[in-house]
């Protein structure tokens, strides 16, 4: 099932690209060159789970909130997962008109994370492609000594490194590729490698000024072939009001950071295991 996906995600992606020369005319006759190109491929900086290629202007500061419930399928034992929520604050500032900073905590595992992203290419109508860069480094607080009396310092680190290519097709769809990298010092399956490599994806369809139905899917490239864990999928849909964008969404995997939601995603939609959540964005 996930490489069916995959194939069909990736032949949507060709597909598309094929004719952008002539949806780049269409979108020139019928609105203006400010119009086309200065507006994001998303209007968030992340598509659900997964970055965007949207960066905070020079001197915006944003705060998001993310949420996420526990697994539905616990039903009613646990209030359909209101009562094992994970929560993360995240603080991020535009240094310029490139690159922005964050600092967040997620209380899933008490986790610390720290990130820049940075702008590479624009899209224009000399340029196909937005293309930025992402990086964040991870520190998962509640590993304890008491549990692992050999852990080290570094083991509580994870990373990520990201390319985020992304295309706004016309005024409806952007689509996005993501070739990602994380490393993780410490895993707890002794067979999946420390080096892990994943492709994500996702795409944007705005359903009317407000609305848009939003995906994201990550395909692991070298993961245990037994792992516990399986490949991220997250559904869910943008709600614009005034100042903030507020997200829904479905995910299988219940952490909001890169290495966590990435390598970890702990859920399985064929059976149910999927977490429900939200991202609360403002801009000051």
């Amino acid at each position: 099932m996930k490489k069916h996906f995959l194939l069909v995600f990736v032949s949507f992606l060709l597909s598309q690209l094929s004719f952008s020369q002539d949806d780049l005319l269409d979108e020139i006759e019928n609105d203006t060159q400010q119009e086309k190109f200065q507006q994001p491929a998303f209007k968030a900086m992340k598509i659900g789970n997964l970055q965007s290629t949207k960066i905070a202007a020079k001197g915006d500061l944003y705060m998001y909130v993310s949420h996420r419930f526990g697994t539905l399928k616990d039903g009613i034992s646990t209030f359909f997962g209101f009562d094992n929520a994970n929560t993360k604050i995240q603080m991020v500032y535009g240094v310029c008109e490139a690159i922005q900073i964050g600092a967040s905590r997620e209380s899933l595992r008490k986790t610390y994370a720290t990130s820049a992203k940075f702008k590479l290419l624009s899209q224009s109508e000399k340029v196909l492609f937005n293309v930025v860069g992402y990086l964040t480094a991870n520190i998962n607080t509640e590993l304890s000594k008491d549990r692992y009396p050999l852990l080290k310092y570094g083991d509580r680190m994870s990373y990520a490194s990201q390319i985020l290519v992304s295309r706004r097709i016309n005024n409806k769809i952007s689509i996005e590729v993501a070739p990602t990298y994380v490393r993780q010092n410490l895993v707890l399956e002794p067979e999946q490698e420390h080096n892990q490599y994943l492709l994500g994806m996702g795409g944007r369809l705005k359903l009317n000024k407000r609305l848009s139905f939003n995906c994201d899917y990550a395909y692991h490239l070298n993961r245990y072939k037994n792992s516990i864990y399986n490949n991220p999928l997250t559904v869910g849909i943008d709600i614009e009001t005034g100042g903030h964008v507020f997200q829904l969404l479905f995910s299988n995997a219940q952490s909001t950071n890169e290495p966590g939601f990435m390598s970890n995603a702990e859920g399985n939609w064929n059976k149910g295991d999927v977490f429900f959540g939200f991202n609360i964005v403002r801009v000051f």
